[in-house]
């Protein structure tokens, strides 16, 4: 797969920023910064302050391999959001998600799987011609 194309690596540097974003938000929750006196680790619990230090670890490692073009980037940030959302879907308490946050995230992973996809494609294109 080559994310250097035109419309794919386009599309992979903007899903960097997103998920630099994302794994900063992440990092700012972990810190404790807008709790006020709470100790994140009591707000969220200790399963759900790991659970979210490994989420925002994996955006960021995600946000450096989509900036370099490399597939493995993709495969990471899809794989944080997959977890992100099925846990939300199942009702776990260690996410907590607005609906917009939701939405977001869904269309997040959406055009992740999409660049896959059309990565993937156009590296089979390449193959046969």
């Amino acid at each position: 797969m080559d994310f250097r194309t035109e419309p794919a690596g386009f599309l992979a540097r903007i899903l960097a920023l997103v998920s630099l974003f994302m794994g900063l938000g992440d990092a700012t929750r972990l810190l404790g910064l807008g709790a006020g006196a709470t100790s994140p680790i009591v707000a969220m619990g200790l399963i759900g302050f790991l659970l979210l230090a490994g989420l925002s670890l994996m955006r960021l490692f995600a946000a450096v391999g989509l900036w370099i073009h490399a597939p493995w980037g993709a495969v990471v940030l899809a794989g944080s959001l997959v977890v992100e959302v099925v846990l939300y879907l199942a009702g776990s308490a260690w996410v907590s998600l607005s609906l917009w946050g939701f939405i977001f995230k869904l269309a997040v992973m959406l055009a992740t799987f999409a660049l896959l996809v059309f990565a993937r494609r156009a590296a089979h294109r390449q193959i046969v011609d």
